[in-house]
């Protein structure tokens, strides 16, 4: 009888405390599943994209109006409705931001809109530039390096797209926004590290953005560094095309046009960040002085950043697709620049992302119904991805414990042993069914 009590306590004592993970994970697996039973099998029919500009604009400004309405509703302590000040790109911001870039990034490929393949490419570099900012704020202010903080972002980055990568066998870099947040964090996180009890010496900081510069000026700039220096990571970056015109470039080639598009502008986010204390002090005394000064000041900065995005918008954003892109990664810090006066409406869409893939066909439960259908599809996927960002985060606390660095490195050790099993296994499936 002790021994069915112990075994009942402690059968308990483990479903209390592994039950919510081990939940988690079944959930989880039944979201890859789903994944893997629309894009892997026949069950489901497909269908061709068909863009019509105006059913694109029509949705577009109806998304804008809800979301306006919505965020007239609500009056924070510091917003322009209460008369305080609001916090110059605040997190709020940067939310909103990240939303409206991912909402537009999705109905420009549910909707193959290529008319507007240049703001597509301004959003993606924005969210690049977010990364120098975001990350050199928390490690410049928090000066946590530890590995368990590093490790969870990288987790948070990479671990829906590493799974999806190995349920749908599909290459890393059909997820690229992946890889480039985890290099160009890594970037940051490295060069603050480096005797980071200097950081707060300005001559020392200048030393290390300069560093950053020349780093991507050699491996991008000058010919032949890129391939010598990612050569050893074809194996997780290159990319076959599988488009006739396209099979014979080199396997490195969709990395180097993705990452070189925006090799400079988390640069640009590090130095915003740096100077975003004083900034933030300037405008408020700006918000103390008199209305005369106030309004003038004002006035000519807003009549700046119109001329300015005037003429950016007249010489380089009405160019062509492969004209643009000679140009984007030199000047895509200008519309940047000058749009950092929002209110958060959007924000939703960014805490409940999920990764996409090389968007070819459409999913299509209601064949003749494209319309139900681009209804029933997007409140699946906002619904999916709600879940999945909660199971990444609680998932990403179980694996990765931010106070015990023992269990951490027992955890990577079996992560590594448990995905190389994986690996290994599939690679011998794979190669006996070429074979058989």
């Amino acid at each position: 009888m002790m021994a069915r009590v112990c075994s009942s306590s402690c059968g308990y004592i483990y479903v209390a405390t592994h039950g919510p993970w081990v939940i988690c994970r079944a959930e989880f697996g039944i979201i890859l599943v789903y994944f893997y039973t629309c894009d892997r099998t026949n069950i489901f029919a497909e269908s061709k994209k068909n863009y019509n500009r105006d059913m694109f604009l029509f949705l577009y400004i109806l998304l804008v109006v809800a979301s306006t309405i919505t965020s007239l509703k609500k009056h924070p302590e510091n917003s322009v409705v209460s008369g305080k000040t609001v916090f110059y790109l605040n997190r709020n911001q940067t939310d909103e931001w990240r939303g409206w870039m991912q909402v537009l990034f999705l109905m420009y490929h549910y909707f193959a809109a290529s008319e507007i393949y240049n703001a597509i490419r301004v959003f993606i570099a924005c969210y690049v530039w977010m990364t120098g900012f975001g990350n050199f704020s928390y490690y410049y202010k928090k000066k946590d390096f530890s590995i368990a903080r590093f490790a969870q972002m990288m987790w948070r980055v990479n671990f829906f797209a590493m799974s999806c990568c190995m349920v749908l066998d599909n290459d890393y870099m059909l997820y690229y926004i992946a890889p480039m947040h985890t290099l160009f964090t890594l970037m940051v996180y490295g060069s603050l590290f480096v005797l980071n009890k200097y950081n707060e010496i300005p001559s020392v900081m200048a030393i290390k953005i300069a560093g950053c510069l020349l780093t991507v000026i050699l491996i991008w700039e000058i010919p032949g560094v890129f391939e010598i220096f990612w050569a050893p990571f074809t194996f997780l970056l290159g990319y076959k095309n599988p488009e006739p015109s396209k099979m014979n470039l080199p396997l490195l080639h969709e990395w180097r046009f993705r990452s070189g598009l925006d090799r400079y502008i988390w640069i640009i986010g590090m130095i915003y960040a740096y100077f975003h204390p004083n900034v933030e002090r300037w405008m408020e005394k700006l918000e103390e002085s008199e209305t005369k000064v106030r309004v003038l000041i004002k006035g000519t900065i807003v009549t700046a950043s119109l001329m300015a995005g005037y003429l950016w918008y007249e010489y380089i954003y009405k160019l062509d697709k492969h004209t643009y892109n000679k140009y984007h990664p030199y000047t895509s810090w200008i519309p940047i620049t000058f749009s950092f006066l929002h209110q958060p409406s959007c924000g939703f869409f960014y805490r409940s992302s999920i990764p996409n893939g090389q968007p070819k066909l459409l999913l299509s439960f209601l064949p003749d119904y494209p319309m139900l259908n681009f209804l029933l599809t997007t409140t699946i996927f906002l619904s999916v991805s709600f879940r999945v960002f909660k199971l990444t985060n609680v998932l990403k606390e179980a694996f990765i414990p931010t106070r015990d660095n023992k269990c951490l490195y027992q955890n990577f050790i079996a992560g590594v042993a448990v995905f190389a099993c994986l690996y290994c296994s599939s690679l011998f499936f794979k190669t006996y069914q070429q074979y058989s």
